[in-house]
Order: structure tokens, then sequence, then C-alpha cells
């Protein structure tokens, strides 16, 4: 199942506000001051060093200073005016799978709208890159509620990937259209967004190597990965015979539950974990969560988890 591209302009924004009171709710109430917690370390700017007193935090011992002056010394840090958030949404026609009611397409587009959200909510600035298999689009980060709201809807809005054949259209903004294009345009990110700000990656991440440029954006940003998956992902239908819509091969397949395919989704599943995994080392930068679960509860956990762990990733 996919999205379907001829859905008014309206229907984006519609969408959002409809998904900003659920962001609202859960800043104002579950999250509080814990999503920028969750960013200490890269979202908090160096001051000065002062002498350690009982008490305070030991992971912010200098311990170069402490070994030179035969004591304690600790690192103070002031908080930065504002963090940037840079949305990556690597659009793939393998997101337009679906069993149930909802592709992952779909899915992961309401992720995206409630991360650009939360930003908006915590006055962050907040930008976005779709990457197509024909290039790509770049918008900004911009703050204020307007600006990221319609940044938020061009993104929801924007058609999906043609299943039929290579998509001919133009990109529009900042863009390069060409196949060579095509993938994370690391250098143009770096020129945007500032260092340490916050670079979430949302796609499907089938098994591949890295993308160039992959070990810059890791040292010059706070990245993290954001995967939805279908339940056929997970575990293939325990059903007999059945009949199946591949948008990767663009074509139906019988899935026969045969020992051969289970043993073959076995080791796609393996190795788009090793992708998964290499990608993203740390387990608390990467979430992964269901088409049947629900998408902003998975998030506020997220962050209670980068916040328990001290957000030092």
């Amino acid at each position: 199942m996919t999205a379907s591209n001829a859905a008014p302009p309206h229907a984006p924004l519609a969408l959002l506000r409809r998904l900003e009171w659920r962001v609202r709710h859960a800043v104002e109430n579950v999250l509080s001051g814990e999503y920028r917690s969750a960013f200490r370390g890269r979202g908090m700017e160096f001051d000065q060093v002062l002498r350690y007193e009982f008490g305070d935090d030991v992971r912010d011992i200098d311990w170069n200073v402490t070994a030179r002056l035969g004591e304690p010394y600790r690192k103070k840090f002031v908080e930065e005016r504002e963090v940037s958030v840079l949305v990556v949404f690597e659009d793939t026609p393998s997101l337009q799978f679906g069993s149930g009611a909802e592709s992952k397409r779909e899915a992961l587009l309401e992720l995206a709208g409630f991360v650009m959200l939360l930003g908006a909510v915590n006055r962050d600035r907040v930008g976005f890159v779709h990457i197509t298999p024909d290039g790509h689009l770049l918008r900004e980060p911009v703050r204020g509620r307007g600006p990221i709201m319609h940044a938020a809807a061009s993104l929801l809005g924007a058609p999906a990937p043609s299943l039929a054949q290579p998509s001919r259209r133009p990109a529009t903004g900042t863009a390069a259209s060409s196949p060579a294009a095509a993938g994370i345009p690391w250098q143009l990110i770096t020129r945007v967004a500032p260092r340490h700000s916050i670079l979430i990656w949302l796609g499907d991440f089938s098994p591949r190597p890295p993308p160039d440029g992959w070990a810059v954006l890791q040292r010059r940003y706070q990245t993290m990965g954001f995967r939805v998956d279908d339940p056929w992902d997970r575990a293939l239908p325990a059903e007999g015979e059945m009949a199946a819509y591949d948008p990767v091969a663009g074509r139906l397949v019988t899935l026969e539950n045969s020992a051969a395919e289970r043993a073959a989704h076995a080791g796609w599943r393996r190795q788009r974990e090793e992708t998964w995994t290499t990608l993203f080392p740390d387990s608390q930068s990467r979430l992964a969560v269901g088409t049947d679960e629900n998408r902003l509860d998975a998030l506020v956990r997220f962050f209670h988890a980068r916040m328990r762990s001290g957000g030092r990733h």
C-alpha cells in the first residue's frame, strides 16, 4: 500500500495539526526536559574547568587536568541557545510495502513528523533532506512553529517514488536530480547544518555498506537512525501459499512458505541487522518500531532511555 500522490496540498498540514497536540502533551506531561537532556554532551558547550565537589557528576571529570594538578577537576558546560535538527528521509521503493493497514512509508513519515514537531515545540531549528532514487530535496534548518510546520508538510506531502518506472520529475528547491546524486548528500549537509547538529536518518536500511561520507557525518554530528518494520520484516506469516506485491522488484510474487524461503528471509534479516548496527553501533542511537506500534510512544521511550544513559553517545 502507498500514500496517495493525489492528496490535496492542505492534507499534510491538517495531519500535522492533529499530531501536534499529541506532541505537546508528550513534551509537557511525559518528556518534560528530557528531550534536551537526551542530547547532553553534544547539545552542551564547554565553559571552563572547576574543582570537583561532592555531588558533581563524575562523568564531567576532566582526567587530564586531574592528573596534572593531583586533585579532581570537572568540566563545566553551558547549554547552547538552540539545537539544529536535520531529518534525513531516505525514500526507497521498499518502504511502500505494507502487509497491514499502513505501509512502512506512511508509518515512517508519521515518525518524521513527530520528530520535526518535537523540534518546533522545543524551539529548535529544524530542516530535512528528502532522498529518492532520483536525487534529493533539501530544506535548510529553520526556527519557529510556522516555518517548521510548512517544512514538515512539504516532506509529508512529497509523492512516493514511482514503482512503474524511474521518476522523471525535477527536484525543486536546493536539490539534485541526476541519478549520480542519489544517496546522502553529505557534502551539502555539512554546509547547511552547523557542527553538533542532531542528524536523524529515517529509512529502511536494507543490507549494504555504509555510504560515502558517513564517517565524516558521525564525527561532525550526533547521528541517530529510525526505522519502521512491517510484521513480515520480522517473521514471514505462518499460513500456506500466498501472493504479495514486491515494490522493489515491481511484481507479484508467490510465497510458498518453504524452508528455502524462510532460510533466505532469515539471512536477509541477519544482514539487515548487521547494516543497522554498523551504521549505529550504540543501541541508544537507533530506534526500530513496527507499523503496528504507537510511534509517539516508541519515541518517548527512546528519549527516556537516552536520558537514563546520560545522553553521551
